[in-house]
């Protein structure tokens, strides 16, 4: 328990300051940007790390190569400005990944299904979900795209905080527990009603743009999403027998253990926002 929060206290300033820094140096978005490419690309190098134990040979490299071009988009919010750009990386992306696969499993084909689907899953997954938040960060005025990201983690962090002192004070019943036996029920409503409070307290403080009826529903969600997420990457970690995605964030696991519930959520945030700004 010191272990994680001695780290907890060294990172999330980090994180806080990335977020809120622009406010008054608009110029400082980039170290936010910096901050999550590095993080995706650990994110990436933690999945195919856990995809290597069950020896679906994913192909790494040319999955670096694609998640790289999908960044760069992103960090010209493409999303806005050209979404067929984006569109258009992907689908050669995965035509790339077909005809590097086709030649890198000629002597045994069998393995070839797995390891082009892995090798599009770990960019799909990471990179582009991902990805979003940079679009987030880049895509909106430097005041708009702090309050977004510091309500996205204010409401991330809650919900995360809620499940786990609800489920461990009043948790009985397993939520799934084939999957992830430590989370409940219980934990999961705890964690709903800590990110419709912590949504609630955002729209009062510091993000009064967002109205009460938009911010709930949308932190409720998230918080939904977020456990959706937390449980697809515990069901990945549980295939490959292993406890945590890596062991670079003493106490808390690998980065992929922190981003699983940030993923998911990464593009709800983002078009939320290009449609209700």
């Amino acid at each position: 328990m010191k272990t994680r929060l001695l780290t907890a206290a060294i990172a999330l300033p980090i994180l806080i300051a990335s977020i809120i820094l622009p406010w008054w140096v608009p110029d400082t978005i980039w170290i936010f940007v910096v901050i999550a490419v590095l993080a995706l690309a650990a994110g990436m190098f933690e999945f195919f790390s856990l995809t290597k134990k069950l020896e679906l040979k994913g192909d790494a490299g040319v999955a670096y190569l694609g998640a790289a071009g999908l960044i760069v988009l992103f960090v010209l919010d493409a999303p806005r400005q050209d979404p067929s750009l984006l569109l258009i990386v992907l689908a050669g992306f995965l035509v790339v990944v077909f005809i590097t696969q086709t030649f890198r499993f000629q002597k045994d084909f069998s393995r070839m299904l797995a390891g082009m689907g892995v090798t599009a899953l770990g960019v799909l997954y990471v990179a582009f979900l991902g990805g979003f938040l940079i679009a987030t960060r880049v895509g909106f005025d430097h005041i708009l795209s702090t309050k977004l990201l510091f309500f996205f983690f204010v409401v991330i962090f809650g919900s995360d905080a809620g499940q786990y002192f609800v489920g461990k004070a009043l948790g009985k019943r397993k939520l799934a527990p084939a999957i992830s036996p430590g989370k409940t029920i219980e934990g999961a409503v705890g964690g709903l009603f800590a990110a419709a409070g912590f949504a609630a307290l955002c729209t009062l403080t510091f993000f009064p743009e967002l109205s009460y009826k938009f911010s709930i529903p949308l932190g409720i969600a998230m918080a939904a999403l977020g456990m959706f997420g937390d449980l697809a990457e515990s069901a990945i970690k549980r295939g490959s027998k292993t406890k945590d995605a890596a062991s670079i964030l003493p106490g808390h696991g690998g980065l992929l253990d922190r981003l699983d519930s940030l993923l998911f959520n990464a593009p709800l945030l983002y078009y939320f926002a290009r449609f209700y700004f």
